[in-house]
């Protein structure tokens, strides 16, 4: 019903009703608070489970064969022939090679699985995110404004000195006064990265060019080089940064949009389910989602079309 048409008395207790609704918009930001705390006390649960993790991948733990045991789906499992075929095949290539130490390029693969990261990915960051050991999220401390920072921990490697790299991001749980009912849980509001101390001549956020320049008066021509941005993964950790009244130009509140939803993701799913975008199977799970969405948009299709075949108005001609 349009406000507008409603009697004076209506429209008085309808704003009551908005009144009502900011509380509970405060309400609901208390709430998300309290689930920021129980997040908090969680992430210390998984920690040790997600630092066994990182020791098999880079292998200062060797898990044992109990630990590494995995009961396949039936539809998996193969003849007695198969599997020793299988085995065959396997010792002859271990032959072939040096045994791997812990989980090669275990996040490489996790980023070039998955096509948020991938689209930021180049070629020259490849190599140095081979050097790339765990990914870990610590939250704010109890008191502190909500925040969580994202740590990327490297092995020694000759692109850059630094043995962590991090990103904060900062959020806000509490309705925008000139806006309450937009309000629908904490929102990333800005984020800071870090400095990363590179190695002379490796700094791939970087690159330089050549360019020619005419003299105006003598007309003779020079070469002169330049150094400008270059597209890399690694400048995420210099993100736009936020002015304090908030205002941001087109192109910098694009790049901000996709930096917080990709903070978000690398935060929600992929440090908590690492193994299974290594390996495609949350990739395998998020493709079968959208198929069964489509599913349901078919049967909504056919029932429409079973409507119409039971209205006695129907014509199929028209």
């Amino acid at each position: 019903m349009d406000g507008f048409s409603l009697p004076k008395v209506v429209k008085r207790r309808v704003n009551a009703l908005k009144n009502l609704q900011v509380k509970c918009a405060h309400i609901e930001a208390k709430f998300y608070e309290e689930v920021h705390e129980l997040e908090r006390k969680y992430a210390a649960l998984y920690q040790p489970l997600f630092d066994k993790r990182s020791d098999i991948v880079k292998a200062a733990y060797e898990p044992t064969d109990e630990e590494c045991e995995w009961k396949a789906d039936e539809e998996e499992e193969l003849t007695d022939e198969m599997k020793e075929k299988a085995k065959l095949e396997e010792e002859k290539k271990d032959e072939e090679k040096e045994d791997p130490k812990g989980i090669p390029e275990f996040w490489l693969t996790v980023f070039k699985n998955v096509d948020l990261l991938s689209d930021m990915l180049q070629e020259h960051d490849e190599p140095i995110l081979k050097h790339l050991q765990d990914i870990k999220v610590k939250f704010s401390d109890p008191g502190q404004p909500m925040s969580f920072t994202l740590e990327f921990h490297f092995e020694p490697n000759d692109f850059f000195t630094n043995t962590v790299l991090t990103k904060t991001y900062k959020m806000r749980s509490e309705p925008d006064e000139s806006d309450p009912f937009s309000f629908d849980g904490p929102e990333i509001m800005s984020c800071t990265g870090c400095t990363i101390d590179w190695t002379k001549g490796k700094n791939v956020t970087l690159k330089t060019i050549k360019k020619k320049q005419k003299h105006k008066g003598r007309g003779t021509v020079r070469t002169v080089t330049k150094t400008v941005p270059n597209d890399s993964f690694f400048n995420f950790f210099t993100p736009p940064e936020v002015p304090e009244n908030g205002e941001l130009d087109e192109d910098s509140e694009a790049v901000l949009a996709a930096d917080f939803e990709i903070g978000h993701f690398i935060r929600e799913r992929i440090v908590p389910r690492a193994v299974l975008y290594f390996t495609g199977e949350a990739i395998e799970d998020d493709d079968d989602d959208y198929d069964e969405e489509g599913e349901e948009a078919d049967d909504e299709e056919g029932e429409e079309e079973a409507d119409e075949e039971n209205d006695a108005d129907y014509d199929p001609k028209v």
